[in-house]
């Protein structure tokens, strides 16, 4: 949307875009955010596979390697093809506010005019002051549909704007390649662990209504509280995606209170729901909170209370005191799911 340019720093990233404000309709949207994830994967991998070359030559990794299977018999460090299996997975982060902005702008800008392309590009960059931008703001957020309800029209637009990239990374080995290991390819993943509030620091303000410099959704979780038509919607929204292509995880994160599980007829309703995600929808990964939001807070103020709270963050679970705040005001805002 900012023609190639970093508008931050001002660098030119990416020849053959055009700024947001002379793009002609939304097909051609898609075709630039194809031709930018492309080109920003393919330099993602050159990134890495450089890391990894470096890590080779000079960090061998002596315990990881030991403790992997079967680095001591080939003679050989992980970084050098020791492992059986070598797959690796880039970190996407922020799938629901990709889906929900490109929701957005489809609906408000193209198709029904509410938001001019110039009015958009402007209240993004002033990170939504003013009265303007307040205004806008709150359309971006009410007037659009959203991830994580079970609308096709949200969910069809990111499930294709993930396809670019599922494609494209697919066809870059990494450094292991060819050398002993099974695999030594890449694969798409959203398991951002607690990722999505560092990077959410270092973006602008987005489409989807989100202020600058805030965290991003979790995983391929749907942005806090945009989620309002229950668990089983959710679970519905999810399984569209590309799941057997995103092996490097699809990471669902959800919450539920104590209290809500405190009858043997919810108990089995979460039960059921879990297994029907699974069997009937082919779900890939979910994973609970069970936690109320009354008792995060009163953490965060009496920390000195609450030293044995365990709470489920991304891929692991940590203790809530050892948190940064932002990672727990990111936990607290999830949104409390019912049965």
């Amino acid at each position: 949307m900012n023609g190639g340019v970093d508008p931050e720093s001002g660098i030119k990233l990416i020849d053959g875009i055009k700024p947001f404000e002379e793009i002609k309709d939304f097909d051609e949207l898609t075709e630039q955010w194809d031709k930018v994830i492309r080109e920003f994967t393919k330099q993602s991998v050159i990134i890495e596979n450089a890391c990894d070359l470096v890590l080779e030559k000079d960090v061998p990794d002596i315990l990881c390697s030991t403790l992997t299977e079967d680095c001591i018999t080939r003679g050989k460090t992980i970084k050098e093809g020791g492992a059986v299996y070598d797959f690796v997975s880039g970190l996407q982060v922020g799938i629901a506010n990709l889906a929900d902005s490109l929701a957005a702008i489809k609906k408000l800008v193209f198709e029904e005019g509410k938001i001019t392309q110039e009015e958009l590009m402007q209240a993004l960059k002033n990170d939504f002051e003013g009265e303007q931008g307040q205004k806008i703001q709150q359309m971006l957020i009410n007037e659009a549909p959203k991830y994580g309800n079970d609308d096709d029209y949200v969910d069809n637009l990111v499930v294709n704007a993930y396809e670019s990239y599922i494609d494209e990374v697919e066809k870059y080995p990494n450094t292991r390649y060819g050398r002993g290991p099974i695999g030594g390819t890449r694969y798409a993943g959203t398991s951002s662990i607690s990722a999505n509030v560092g990077q959410g620091k270092g973006t602008l303000a987005t489409p989807d209504g989100r202020n600058a410099y805030t965290p991003l959704a979790e995983g391929c979780s749907p942005s806090h509280v945009m989620d309002q038509n229950g668990p089983t919607a959710v679970f519905k929204s999810v399984s569209k995606l590309n799941t057997p292509e995103i092996t490097g995880g699809v990471l669902l994160n959800q919450k539920v209170t104590p209290a809500m599980l405190s009858t043997e007829e919810n108990r089995d309703k979460l039960e059921m729901l879990i297994r029907t995600f699974f069997n009937r929808l082919k779900g890939y990964h979910v994973q609970y909170n069970v936690v109320d939001r009354e008792t995060l807070l009163d953490a965060q103020k009496h920390p000195e209370k609450h030293r044995d709270l365990i709470v489920r963050v991304a891929g692991y679970s940590a203790f809530f005191n050892s948190l940064s705040k932002a990672t727990q005001d990111d936990i607290i805002e999830r949104t409390e799911q019912t049965l």
